[in-house]
């Protein structure tokens, strides 16, 4: 498991320090980059995120890096990890913005609208349980009974229940996880959710 080259995709945007450091104490070397030469050099990638959808492909695009981003994920099919902003980016477009995703997964961000009778805070924020929706490396030591950290206001919406990894309940199901081949998505924060965190990033960084 160690001895791999990760690289966390750094475009301006993200929870960057926290994730790093997890996987270093994990026992991995870790680059943060948004150098197109470099992230072409991962074994791994991490595409972090916290913020506006429509400013992260804004960065993205200033960084020139929305076509190595579709190399490595699409063409190489180095294993890819997206965290919350980092997942929603992998769609095809988002209720937050105009600006078009990245397309790595056939699926589309959705707005929380809740009627006035459901007395529930946007944005979504706590621990909440995932359920499985699938068998997966990426889950093996996991179960329902495991939380993670959420913070968000929008929720991804896959078009292929075939891609849906995990769902999660907030006034109704969503997903929180997806996996598509090489590609995974995870709506909650692995590095804010403890044992669970560690045993997600673990399965990652073993199984892809």
């Amino acid at each position: 498991m160690a001895n791999q080259n990760i690289v966390i995709i750094d475009y301006g945007m993200g929870n960057i320090g926290s994730i790093r450091n997890m996987l270093q104490y994990l026992g991995e070397k870790v680059s943060v980059s948004s150098d197109p030469e470099v992230i072409k050099q991962a074994d791994k990638l991490i595409l972090p995120g916290v913020g506006h959808f429509d400013r992260a492909m804004e960065n993205i695009e200033k960084f020139s890096l929305r076509e190595v981003i579709t190399e490595m994920a699409l063409i190489r099919k180095v294993p890819f990890l997206g965290i919350c902003l980092g997942m929603q980016l992998m769609c095809n477009s988002s209720e937050e913005g105009t600006s078009p995703g990245l397309s790595l997964v056939n699926a589309k961000v959705k707005k929380y609208v809740f009627p006035e009778e459901i007395k529930l805070k946007v944005p979504h924020m706590s621990w909440n349980y995932i359920q499985q929706c699938k068998k997966s490396d990426l889950l093996t030591g996991l179960d329902d009974k495991s939380r993670f950290y959420f913070v968000h206001s929008y929720f991804v919406d896959c078009e292929l229940e075939s891609d849906i990894l995990t769902r999660t309940t907030y006034g109704h199901p969503f997903v929180s996880a997806f996996e598509s081949g090489n590609l995974v998505g995870v709506q909650f924060h692995p590095e804010k959710s403890h044992k669970y965190g560690i045993s997600l990033f673990k399965n990652f960084l073993a199984s892809f």
